[in-house]
């Protein structure tokens, strides 16, 4: 196997463009390389198999998703209240959105995940271990609320984006962000 990252990365971040916009089936070797703009059987060169090439578009998903250390520095800084809460979900939902073709891969990799255990084990530890770190988070932070606030926001929020990005019209950007404030008001707690 080839062993350069940068360009190892940009095969998996083409791989992350096919699954987004021609779904799981569509994932190629061919069409990874036609993507990133490499010459035919690069991709072949970088990942023994397709399995192997789906597990790393999900571990990369996840990522590029982080908010990095300026994001968290801020939220840090902000008042321990439901209002902070209220604004770090518009950052998270804006941050996302601005990653659709990521999230929508994601979903693709969710299917393909019920019928690929190796893929299903691999994204349940990544989403079990992204959900604890936004626990552990929250609570660190003396945020309002508990795990369960937690979780319960990942829930509304995570349908709230799919919808967002599948069927932009239902919402609408507007309402989109009425609906985060509204989810915020009913799960947090005031303090």
């Amino acid at each position: 196997m080839r062993q350069n990252p940068e360009r190892r990365t940009a095969l998996i971040d083409a791989a992350i463009e096919v699954l987004a916009d021609q779904g799981a089936r569509g994932l190629t070797f061919r069409a990874v390389d036609t993507q990133a703009g490499v010459p035919i059987g690069t991709a072949s060169n970088y990942f023994p198999n397709r399995d192997v090439l789906l597990t790393q578009a999900g571990q990369r998903v996840f990522e590029r998703l982080d908010p990095g250390p300026v994001v968290v520095g801020e939220a840090l800084a902000l008042p321990r209240e439901r209002a902070s809460v209220e604004r770090l979900m518009h950052e998270m939902v804006e941050r996302i959105t601005a990653f659709g073709s990521g999230y929508l891969a994601m979903l693709e990799l969710r299917l393909e995940a019920t019928r690929r255990p190796e893929l299903s084990k691999v994204l349940t530890e990544q989403i079990k271990a992204n959900i604890q770190q936004n626990i552990d988070f929250h609570l660190d932070a003396g945020m309002p609320g508990d795990a369960d606030t937690v979780v319960l926001l990942y829930l509304a929020l995570s349908w709230l984006i799919t919808e967002r990005l599948t069927l932009p019209d239902a919402f609408g950007e507007e309402r989109t962000k009425e609906l985060i404030t509204a989810a915020v008001d009913r799960i947090v707690p005031p303090r």
